[in-house]
């Protein structure tokens, strides 16, 4: 064996060991990130915000260190005796051990004797899920007859940490099944779908390693939300890729005899459509950048580090792979050079012919339909939900809400806070107490006189309805408005947590939405060498983004019956449909300037479409499928994302990129490409009719 045959098989094995050296390194952290991600919606917020300011004011004035649990029990036949002992015999052994505070309150009857409460402190500074999952064990077990259920806000953080606790198991187990079952049905062979999904899984690996090393370092925020839409973003992207690299070389195959070649030349073709794709993506996605909100924010370097990862792995690992398999891979259908290269485009040529026929009326009918979906898209109701509506199953402390709600000032145990100069303290507590919404209000004492801090002082302020609701968050921000005109009162705390959030996120939105249109159009220009294709593929996808939420609404105020949406839901909607379905676009789009540099616009449209038919719409299934595991997490929020970005990809590979886009390339002709060379001749082997087959 000469010393270029032993290159050919080295070269590719080192690949490999590589990879699986930097999967072995970097696979066990994927499992590690939970204990890097923080629930705390108050983190996320920008220093600028009021309630941000207010949270480092209020250490000097109260305990910060711990946030309440409550816990709530109601008999229908009123409260016995005997019931508040059981409370407070329960709960007193765990006062001042590990998660928990010192000093928990006494059992506190309701007015009407139907209830009690119980207010017990969580540290703030650990995981809730521990110590609120020990406190609820030290209730299972209440006197017949009494519902006992623990809730506030410390008990809702660590029910929402443990509905995120499936991202490490079931998530990925669902989106790595449907992604097998996916790539069988379209390879029909079994060695290739276990290529592709080690692949996925190496770049994961590398993904979940640089991330867990960035949020360990405190360089960036991690949630729930953001580990999960990393994981099948990943999965998505790296199967994708490998769907557009293994179709090109399975194309070749039949015109090359020489395997290695063969994949050498797909590998050349499809470096610069995945490269361009990838950066797209990442391009949109670090847009994310400009958000005020560090949730957002930090979600863009995370993704941009997820879809790195899957470009790498597509073009470095998976190649290598298929250098050493060679046309086994496919086995047992292996291409030969004689097979007939149209035999696997056929459903497409008929696509592409149907098309060509007629254009005009197609690319009219089409923009019609998806104009009557978009039609629907300002019914779609994104100014935020309560956070007892973030979950989707039955929660203990959704339910105990309802109890407390029921028998209590709803406010009570989670206070708002206003913090003011000495001077106005009185008259701050004045207009707390006369704003609608409000139940009370009082300065905070010490020994009997006001507490003042570096001459300021604080009031707590009791709410009417429950902190987490809208109402809750309307009735801080009419007694912002109602304090403005005393200099330097603040209001903050839990609710008001909550209403920066929202607020931030609805600026982000309307910041960072044209924003990703004109830096996805830049590209797009620079790829394309063209300024009329661009703005096409653009005016497209944006479309088919307004289609998609024409049709979530339909389906969110109706059957599915959501409450709303948080405003963050449209915009990680619209970066990922955009930067996403522009991938699909790119494929084609490419391919088809490719061909037309030689066969002419018209027929080289349509070899485009018939040659990437197959590989784009399989590409757009297994992103729907991987974006709809994300239902499996029971959050409203990941529910309507997976919904948004499955239908999204679904209009934009079906039908944009299948009838719309080529429909009005062939009609508009090589003006398409203006104000390209191209778009003012045609090759002189221009051809102005025919198939798609080349």
């Amino acid at each position: 064996m000469n010393a270029r045959s032993v290159a050919r098989w080295l070269l590719p094995a080192l690949a490999v060991l590589v990879w699986l050296g930097v999967g072995g390194a970097t696979g066990p952290l994927a499992g590690k990130l939970s204990q890097v991600t923080t629930t705390e919606a108050s983190a996320f917020l920008p220093a600028s915000a009021e309630s941000t300011v207010v949270s480092e004011e209020l250490p000097a004035f109260t305990d910060t260190g711990y946030f309440p649990a409550i816990v709530v029990a109601e008999r229908d036949g009123g409260l016995t005796p005997a019931d508040s002992r059981y409370l407070a015999d329960a709960t007193a052994p765990l006062a001042g051990t590990a998660g928990f505070g010192p000093d928990f309150s006494p059992v506190l009857p309701s007015a009407d004797g139907l209830a009690a409460q119980q207010f017990v402190p969580i540290a703030t500074d650990g995981k809730p899920k521990e110590p609120v999952a020990e406190l609820r064990k030290a209730l299972d077990a209440p006197p017949p007859g009494l519902t006992v259920a623990v809730t506030g806000p410390a008990a809702q953080a660590a029910d929402l940490s443990g509905a995120f606790a499936g991202i490490d198991g079931l998530l990925l187990l669902v989106a790595g099944t449907l992604v097998l079952l996916i790539l069988i049905v379209v390879y029909r062979s079994p060695i290739l779908p276990i290529v592709v999904l080690i692949s996925a899984i190496l770049a994961l690996a590398l993904a979940s390693g640089l991330v867990y090393w960035l949020a360990d370092a405190g360089v960036l925020e991690l949630n729930g939300q953001s580990q999960g839409i990393l994981f099948i973003l990943v999965f998505g992207a790296a199967t994708d890729y490998a769907l557009l690299l293994v179709a090109r070389y399975r194309e070749t195959l039949a015109d090359q005899p020489d395997a290695r070649g063969a994949l050498l030349t797909a590998w050349r073709a499809t470096l610069p459509p995945i490269a361009a794709s990838a950066g797209t993506v990442i391009a949109g996605v670090l847009c994310l950048l400009l958000s005020d909100l560090n949730s957002n924010r930090s979600l863009g370097p995370i993704a941009a580090l997820g879809v790195a990862a899957s470009f790498l792995a597509s073009v470095t690992f998976l190649p290598a792979v298929l250098a050493l398999f060679g046309r086994t891979a496919f086995w047992p259908r292996r291409p030969q050079p004689s097979d007939d290269p149209g035999s696997s485009h056929r459903i497409w040529q008929r696509v592409a012919d149907f098309v060509a026929a007629a254009p005009r009326k197609v690319w009219a009918v089409t923009l019609l339909v998806l104009l009557v979906g978009a039609a629907f898209a300002p019914m779609f109701r994104s100014d935020g939900v309560a956070t007892t509506d973030f979950f989707l199953n039955e929660t203990e402390s959704v339910q105990g809400a309802a109890i407390h709600a029921e028998h209590f000032d709803a406010g009570s145990g989670t206070p708002t806070w206003i913090v003011v100069p000495q001077v106005s303290g009185d008259a701050a507590t004045e207009v707390a107490a006369d704003t609608p919404g409000v139940a009370g209000a009082a300065v905070l004492t010490e020994n009997g006189a006001p507490m003042v801090r570096d001459g300021r002082v604080a009031v707590q302020v009791t709410l009417d309805d429950d902190p987490d609701s809208l109402a809750a968050q309307d009735t801080v921000a009419l007694l912002r408005a109602e304090l403005s005109r005393l200099d330097g009162a603040r209001v903050g705390g839990a609710t008001a947590v909550d209403l920066d959030t929202r607020l931030t996120a609805a600026r982000d939105r309307n910041l960072i939405i044209p924003v990703v249109l004109i830096v996805v159009l830049a590209i797009l220009v620079l790829l394309l060498r063209s300024l009329a294709a661009p703005l096409l593929l653009l005016v497209t996808t944006v479309l088919s983004f307004g289609t998609t939420l024409g049709i979530a609404a339909l389906m969110f105020n109706g059957p599915f019956g959501f409450p709303g949406a948080d405003p963050t839901v449209p915009l990680f909607a619209f970066v990922f449909l955009v930067a996403l379905g522009v991938d699909y676009n790119i494929f084609l789009m490419t391919r088809a300037r490719e061909e037309s540099q030689v066969h002419g616009t018209h027929r080289g449209m349509l070899i485009a479409l018939t040659s990437t038919g197959g590989v784009i719409s399989a590409a757009g299934i297994v992103l729907a499928a991987t974006f709809s595991a994300l239902a499996v997490i029971p959050l409203l929020f990941l529910a309507q994302i997976a919904f948004l970005v499955a239908v999204g990809v679904l209009i934009d590979t079906l039908v944009v990129r299948s009838l719309l886009v080529p429909a009005v390339t062939l009609d508009v002709g090589r003006r398409i490409w203006w104000p390209s060379a191209l778009s003012r001749s045609e090759p002189a082997r221009s051809e102005p009719a025919g198939s798609g087959q080349s």
